[in-house]
């Protein structure tokens, strides 16, 4: 029978990938926590006959990876963002790369606007000032504070989870305005948002900027130092899409300075990050400003139970596809 991997982020048990290959193939979790512990466990013989991989983003599938899988078949992306798969080689060697763009949608909208509320209406400050004792137990820990309904938010990137977080950020009375070369004309009269026609026209205007793109090298560093300083100052930044859409030296440096008022991240460049980072010496200094201004999650945004069944779920229903001759979906190589 064939044999699926899990490569990572999700370990046993494999109750949903089992339930969906039942018959199909059989499953395993190899749990690595990088790239080079992919590799290391695929010397073993029986691990290298995999056909099927379900990837998370611990690991990149690179073709050192994919020349140690001589019988793979398809690469399932367990998530919207691909950037992890080199795509180039999986074409070359005929195997099909997938993603599950649609497993987490609203969750990640309602996280960023948790991240946006919370930082517009000064809820994570305070509350990180008080918690550290201060006698000063009023709302002048965060003057000033400005109402949310009325201000600008700019999204970078409209498509499902940047258009999930427009209309949430619409109810709560923020005006909408998007960057995104490759939506659709019309898509603005549709849902009711304004569109931008450049990214500096965004970002002149926004006094919260949300990332939703996905990475590529268009959109590597999209909001770095040069961005920011496009920025009313005393804005603020959220990223829930990955990693290296933001610069966060540049963010850090912005908190410092007063350019960000504070800032949301949930995806990194590197995961989990180092101890020594600066962004987690900074983060962790109470003394430091970075320490009350900005929240940090651990790329979670997508989570909720149903959420993180959906990722599993869909996933394995795209290697069933495959295994079984049927349409496979969400292709993202040229296959």
């Amino acid at each position: 029978m064939p044999l699926a991997l899990v490569t990572d982020f999700i370990h046993e048990p494999l109750e949903i990938e089992r339930e969906v290959l039942s018959g199909v193939a059989e499953v395993h979790a190899v749990s690595a926590m990088s790239t080079q512990e992919l590799l290391d466990s695929l010397d073993n013989p029986v691990l290298a006959k995999a056909e099927a991989l379900l990837v998370y983003h611990f690991v990149s599938i690179t073709e050192a990876v994919m020349e140690k899988l001589p019988q793979l078949k398809i690469v399932v992306r367990c998530g919207a963002g691909y950037d992890n798969v080199d795509r180039v080689a999986a074409t070359r060697r005929g195997v099909l790369v997938t993603n599950v763009p649609d497993y987490g949608t609203e969750d990640v909208a309602d996280s960023t606007m948790a991240m946006i509320l919370s930082l517009m209406r000064g809820t994570h400050r305070m509350s990180q000032i008080c918690q550290r004792g201060t006698d000063n137990w009023k709302y002048e820990l965060v003057v000033p504070l400005n109402r949310v309904r009325g201000q600008t938010i700019g999204i970078i990137g409209l498509g499902r989870i940047g258009t999930a977080t427009a209309l949430r950020a619409k109810a709560h009375g923020l005006n909408v305005v998007y960057y995104d070369p490759y939506c659709a004309d019309g898509t603005d009269k549709a849902i009711g948002v304004h569109r931008a026609e450049s990214l500096s026209e965004l970002l002149a205007q926004s006094n919260v900027v949300s990332c939703h793109c996905v990475l590529n090298d268009e959109t590597h560093h999209i909001i770095d130092s040069e961005a920011i300083a496009q920025m009313p100052r005393g804005s603020f930044v959220v990223n829930t899409s990955r990693g290296g859409v933001v610069d966060v030296s540049a963010v850090l440096a912005a908190i410092e300075s007063g350019q960000l008022a504070g800032a949301g991240i949930d995806v990194l460049e590197t995961e989990p990050p180092a101890e020594n980072d600066l962004l987690m010496k900074l983060w962790r200094d109470p003394e430091h400003p970075v320490s009350e201004r900005l929240i940090l999650t651990p790329h979670a945004a997508f989570y909720s139970e149903q959420g993180l069944e959906d990722m599993r779920r869909k996933g394995s229903q795209n290697v069933r596809r495959m295994l079984t001759d049927q349409q496979v979906r969400n292709i993202v190589n040229d296959l």
